[in-house]
């Protein structure tokens, strides 16, 4: 595959850069799957492909968030690989982020990436690990700390694990039971990532349906 990258760009890595300077790389690339971080005076473009088990877990993790909060009656509003923006500090393109809850303000549907100081931080942030499972678990924690994320889960595509965090204080802290979607087990999680491997979408939607209904 052809590089889209501007020249004397590095790609996949965190480089030292002012918010200027990344906006200027953000503009100059010409594929629209590249996805840009910035966060303490550095920024990380991510041009790696997207396998087939990255975008099935993406699905299957959507199905498991969309599907408990319409069991539970949780009001949601979900964004796939959206762009959120902290003016001139920060900014991130997850996999998956949820507004979660009665207490926030729908953005609106631009062009734009959503501003954090008015909107918000997404209440829960989920990055699909192929490639980049040590930068997601590391420096993009800090990120989504620093961000303001109540809950953030890493799931890594290889075995299926799904590691999650609670989010406090600038702090984070495993969790074993989600605290954004109340008492939902990580391990259901898990288990409806499993069972992809064997089950198509239909027969996980129902048994998810009928796990949330108990």
């Amino acid at each position: 595959m052809v590089s889209t990258a501007p020249p004397n760009v590095t790609t996949d890595a965190w480089v030292k850069a002012d918010w200027a300077e990344f906006l200027t790389v953000a503009a100059q690339f010409t594929d629209e799957k590249a996805r840009f971080y910035y966060d303490n005076h550095a920024m990380r473009v991510e041009t790696t492909l997207i396998g087939s088990g990255h975008s099935q877990a993406n699905t299957i993790l959507t199905l498991v968030v969309t599907l408990y909060c319409m069991a539970k009656n949780i009001r949601i509003v979900g964004f796939t690989n959206g762009s959120f923006r902290q003016a001139g500090v920060r900014e991130c393109q997850p996999d998956l982020a949820f507004y979660v809850g009665d207490d926030f303000q729908i953005p609106p549907k631009t062009s734009q990436p959503i501003e954090i100081n008015e909107f918000g931080a997404p209440h829960l942030v989920i990055e699909v690990a192929a490639t980049t499972l040590n930068d997601d678990l590391g420096r993009k924690r800090l990120l989504y700390e620093r961000l303001g994320v109540q809950e953030y889960w890493v799931v890594d595509v290889e075995s299926g694990e799904v590691i999650a965090f609670a989010v406090s204080d600038g702090g984070s802290r495993q969790i074993q039971v989600s605290q954004v979607l109340p008492a939902l087990p990580i391990a259901i999680v898990e288990q409806a990532l499993t069972q992809s491997q064997i089950a198509d979408d239909r027969m996980i939607h129902r048994w998810l349906w009928q796990t949330f209904q108990q």
